[in-house]
């Protein structure tokens, strides 16, 4: 393998996911590149007359600027940084992850026996150039009884979820249909990060 060509550009640069989420890493590692990680500090907050779309494109970029700053060297870092971020839209509202049970119950019980989107962005930065990308997949979910919302809960996997769910876990059996990308809605969409990545590796 350490012949390979693809590795060997892929080696020369140095790949920062400004992330400390497991489900980003385990995907990020899933496309084979070599990288670290960093811990973006940014405020998460909704304009007022901010879409989905526009929100979660700027958090996403937000992060891999924060992350790119700070990396020692500042500007004159060689790293490539990637950010993402992912929000559930339920009827054109934004779904974050839940404060307590009651906020958790109230989103799940939206979903349930209902159509939604996930929206995922990525966004990778060097010092000289930035790329973004928003993909968005449609999820159903099966009706859902108040006994099922709480042992879910009860599970601890919703709370630092948004829209309170995870679909790589339990979650995924309240899941009945996608259209789009499974990767996306776990939080990294893999064919859309590697197509970026290889933007600012081979050029």
């Amino acid at each position: 393998m350490s012949d390979n060509s693809e590795e060997h550009i892929a080696m020369k640069h140095k790949i920062v996911l400004a992330s400390t989420s497991p489900r980003r890493k385990e995907l990020l590692n899933q496309l084979g590149y070599e990288f670290s990680t960093i811990s973006p500090d940014i405020e998460e907050l909704k304009g007022e007359r901010e879409s989905a779309e526009a929100y979660v494109e700027r958090l996403s970029l937000e992060k891999a600027l924060a992350g790119l700053n700070a990396i020692e060297g500042g500007a004159n870092n060689d790293a490539i940084v990637i950010g993402s971020d992912t929000v559930v839209v339920q009827n054109g509202k934004v779904l974050e992850k839940p404060i307590d049970f009651d906020d958790a119950q109230r989103m799940l019980q939206l979903l349930a026996n209902n159509q939604h989107q996930v929206m995922t962005a990525v966004s990778v930065v060097s010092t000289d150039k930035q790329a973004s990308v928003v993909v968005k997949t449609d999820v159903w979910f099966k009706p859902l009884t108040e006994n099922e919302i709480q042992q879910y809960w009860l599970s601890g996997e919703p709370q630092d979820k948004a829209g309170s769910y995870g679909i790589q876990g339990l979650g995924g059996r309240f899941v009945s249909r996608i259209e789009g990308s499974y990767y996306a809605v776990v939080g990294l969409p893999l064919y859309e990060t590697d197509q970026l990545l290889q933007e600012f590796i081979n050029n």
